[in-house]
C-alpha cells in the first residue's frame, strides 16, 4: 500500500467551511469524500492526466470503495492538506491512498477504488496507458487479482 501520509505525496491544501463544522464543533463526516475528489482532481493534474480531459478519450469514472479511519478531528478554521498517492493500478481499477494531515498530523487516512467507465454507457473500460503513466509508478502488489 502506498503511503499517502509520506512527505512527497501530492497534498492540496484546504480550510473547512462554516458550514462544514457541525454541532460538536468538527468537520462532519460526509465533507470528507468531497476534499478527497477534489484532492483526486489535482493529484490527476498534478500526474499529467487532467479530469477535464478524459472525456476526450471516451472514459470517466465511478467509485466503488471509500474506506476512511479517523484519528483526530479537523475544527473549524482549521487549515488542513489531503495528500493524495497511488496504491495500486488494476486493469479497469485503481487506488488511491489518501490523508488529511495538519500541521504534519495525519488526522484521517484511507482509500479509494475508481473503477474507469466508457462514456458511451458500454461498462467498465481498459486503463488507457497515458492514465496508467500518470498513476505510475507503483509497485504491483503481490499475490492480488487486478480488477
Amino acid at each position: 500500500m502506498a503511503d499517502a501520509t509520506a512527505p512527497d505525496a501530492y497534498a492540496r491544501p484546504f480550510t473547512p467551511r462554516f458550514y462544514e463544522i457541525d454541532g460538536q464543533g468538527v468537520m462532519f463526516n460526509m465533507w470528507y469524500l468531497g476534499y478527497v475528489d477534489e484532492a483526486m482532481d489535482g493529484y490527476l493534474t498534478h500526474r499529467g492526466m487532467p479530469y477535464a480531459e478524459w472525456a476526450e478519450l471516451g472514459l470517466d469514472v465511478h467509485l466503488a470503495h471509500f474506506e476512511i479511519d479517523w484519528r483526530a478531528p479537523v475544527r473549524a478554521r482549521d487549515g488542513f492538506e489531503v495528500a493524495v498517492t497511488t496504491a495500486r493500478i488494476g486493469k479497469r481499477s485503481f487506488t488511491l491512498d489518501f490523508a488529511f494531515r495538519r500541521g504534519g498530523e495525519a488526522t484521517a487516512t484511507g482509500s479509494v477504488v475508481y473503477v474507469v467507465v466508457a462514456t458511451d454507457g458500454s461498462g467498465p473500460a481498459p486503463l488507457p496507458g497515458r492514465l496508467v503513466a500518470a498513476l505510475s509508478p507503483v509497485a504491483p502488489l503481490r499475490g492480488e487479482e487486478t480488477s
